[in-house]
């Protein structure tokens, strides 16, 4: 696979309180990310298997991270249903903002609101 096979390579989700977003993708995931510091940021990266050519990204805090509702949508991977993810929103702190919907043979799509004002998507093939 070389980098012109995917559109997308990386992305940051902006935040204002790291250790409260990081703790709310942990827990809505059940994963563990880990935290570097450079230049103005910090970073808290998704799992990532670096060299493999799958899309990962962070959470990001500095002067140029505004966390929005508005703008690009990202879709978080929510395998095998999307279902699991979204009954730990509401419980860590997040609101979600359109349920579980099907969208044709695509499989199903939900937005959810982070706990930093970031309204995000997700998505499952069930």
């Amino acid at each position: 696979m070389t980098t012109k096979d995917h559109t997308l390579n990386w992305f940051e989700i902006s935040v204002l309180d790291i250790e409260r977003a990081k703790k709310f993708y942990e827990t809505i995931f059940d994963i563990q990310m880990r935290q570097e510091e450079m230049m103005d940021m910090v970073t808290i990266y998704f799992p990532m298997n670096e060299g493999s050519g799958k899309v990962s990204g962070a959470l990001v805090k500095s002067p140029m991270h505004k966390p929005s509702a508005d703008g690009v949508k990202i879709y978080l991977n929510a395998n095998p249903d999307l279902a699991t993810v979204l009954a730990k929103i509401e419980p860590a702190g997040g609101q979600i903002t359109v349920p579980k919907t099907p969208i044709a043979k695509y499989g199903f799509m939900a937005f959810f609101t982070d706990t930093e004002g970031n309204l995000l998507a997700l998505h499952s093939n069930h």
